[in-house]
């Protein structure tokens, strides 16, 4: 790859995918990190244009109708993606941006590998690194610039040559508070994956409350998952809800004393955990995936390796500050120091690559799903439910 080095104000594209608006209304998580993304570069003095969706905000040129959700998850999926990246790359031959960043998955890595751009191209992995896409991810390392979003995602595929690692950022303009309402919090999309039914007997175990936000996964297995494993014990002890955003969301997450998080799979993030952390609401989660990267134990949450360690992590919270827990991570997770971390990378400055302090990664319990997720869903929809 002939790399040359940017500097000043840059003129910065980003492409996000096709289906949710910018900023996203509640679901959309790789929305929400191309959204903050976007306004924290610009507050640095960049020069940013987002191309999306329609009902997006300021500075989002629209390329789709917002009626192509409607086809996410359909056969006609693969056609709205095609057209809306012709749309993209058409826009994006006329050589204005130093920089052109695709948050589009395969699909928009493919395009981007192609279209031939004098642009600085580059790529950020959002989902889990599959065999077949580390096929792809080396056919095009030599022509664009692959960020990885943590370091357990990047260590599945050590052949694969990444630019960098930049941590996601959430909203850190959120309440924090310090006297907690009691319950427990799982903000997931409801699919075995998540490992909703081990909350449920983290809850059980506990005398806690357990509250369950978010939608059931439009799937067969999800809609099986739901029904037998988690209808059947909502009550006075576990509450679900469908659906939550915005300042319902924000009070939700701050008044929680944990956000619990058996994850029955190696997320390559986790923006759910990080929006807990940065409104001191500590975190347990399984140490599958990032989680051991991302929370610090005793500061911003714990490690379980089992059921019977979840419990034993609840009896401690109390010795977790809230307002410690928040300051902590916020400085990880923040949008400038996402921003920072990309520049890197625009610039092919130093490669940023956080710095780890890597706990043992244990094998959760097994999840009483049979299969693994459609490559569909691990390549667009790795993100917990906004």
């Amino acid at each position: 790859m002939n790399y040359f080095v940017l500097s000043d104000a840059l003129r910065i594209a980003l492409i996000s995918p096709p289906w949710y608006p910018i900023p996203p209304k509640g679901y959309g998580g790789i929305e929400l990190v191309v959204h903050l993304l976007h306004q924290e570069l610009r507050r640095m003095g960049h020069h940013v244009t987002v191309l999306g969706v329609e009902g997006s905000g300021p500075g989002v040129e629209v390329l789709a109708p917002s009626e192509w959700i409607n086809d996410l998850g359909t056969p006609v999926q693969p056609v709205r993606e095609a057209t809306f990246l012709m749309r993209a790359f058409d826009r994006l031959q006329r050589g204005e941006f130093d920089v052109v960043h695709d948050h589009v998955g395969a699909v928009g890595l493919l395009a981007l590998s192609v279209s031939g751009i004098s642009s600085v191209a580059v790529h950020t992995i959002h989902g889990p690194i599959s065999e077949s896409m580390a096929t792809l991810y080396r056919q095009a390392q030599d022509r664009v610039r692959l960020v990885a979003i943590s370091a357990s995602q990047a260590a599945t595929a050590p052949d694969v040559a990444v630019a960098g690692i930049v941590y996601n950022a959430v909203d850190t303009d959120v309440p924090i508070e310090i006297h907690k309402d009691g319950y427990l919090l799982e903000l997931a999309r409801i699919t075995p994956d998540k490992g909703q039914h081990l909350a449920i007997e983290v809850a059980e175990r506990t005398g806690r409350q357990l509250v369950l936000a978010g939608k059931v996964e439009r799937t067969e297995v999800g809609e099986r998952y739901f029904r037998e494993h988690i209808a059947p014990a909502l009550g006075d002890q576990v509450r679900y809800i469908p659906n939550v955003s915005g300042r319902e969301k924000q009070q939700l997450i701050a008044r929680a004393a944990a956000g619990v998080f058996p994850l029955q799979w190696p997320e390559p993030f986790g923006l759910a955990m990080a929006e807990c952390m940065v409104a001191g609401t500590p975190v347990i989660a399984f140490g599958v995936g990032a989680a051991p990267e991302l929370i610090e134990p005793g500061l911003t949450g714990f490690i379980a390796r089992d059921v019977d360690q979840m419990v034993a992590a609840v009896g401690l919270l109390e010795e977790i500050d809230p307002a410690a827990c928040a300051a902590e991570a916020r400085r990880r997770f923040s949008p400038r120091r996402m921003a920072e971390g990309y520049l890197k990378i625009y610039r092919q400055e130093e490669a940023a690559v956080p710095e780890l302090d890597w706990k043992v990664i244990e094998k959760a319990p097994p999840s009483p799903r049979a299969s693994r997720p459609s490559p569909a869903r691990e390549i667009w929809d790795d993100f917990p439910e906004e």
